[in-house]
């Protein structure tokens, strides 16, 4: 089976690539799909985001990256992706990520959605706080890989 994983990956954080390798365990195959959304400032350009999620997944098999804008469906018909991975942190995120696969499964029925419960030293991690961290020149190492923990600082090198 191949999983998509979507995201903004702004940047990628280890609860992201936990989620990821969980996946893999599971799946076989995961599509890391990087959205492009002309809605959001990102950090990171779509070129950047992409580069650095290569870079932190190399040593793993069974991974791609691509990049989408549009429906997820859309591009999970694309790579032939028989499942959408959603990592939940928080009984927040579950309302909101319930609503989205009600939709994907109403736009793409045989696509089939599955949750990953974040593992608890992740529970609280989130791209935007690790941007805030980097922001004030505090310590990324338990947050990111080092290929994304050296972007950030060069990013918000002053």
């Amino acid at each position: 089976m191949r999983a998509i994983y979507p995201g903004s990956f702004d940047p990628i954080t280890n609860g992201h690539i936990d989620i990821i390798e969980r996946a893999l365990e599971v799946f076989g195959e995961v599509t890391v799909a990087v959205l492009n959304n002309s809605q959001k400032n990102y950090l990171f350009s779509l070129e950047e985001r992409s580069e650095i999620i290569q870079e932190a997944l190399k040593d793993y098999s069974g991974i791609t990256v691509g990049e989408f804008s549009g429906l997820l469906v859309d591009y999970a018909k694309q790579v032939e992706a028989d499942v959408i991975v959603r990592g939940l942190r928080a009984v927040s995120d579950f309302e909101y990520e319930m609503q989205i696969s009600l939709l994907n499964r109403e736009l793409a029925p045989q696509l089939e959605t599955v949750f990953f419960v974040s593992t608890g030293q992740y529970g609280y991690l989130s791209s935007s706080l690790v941007r805030e961290v980097a922001l004030h020149g505090g310590d990324l190492s338990s947050f990111v890989p080092k290929n994304v923990e050296l972007a950030l600082q060069k990013k918000f090198r002053r």
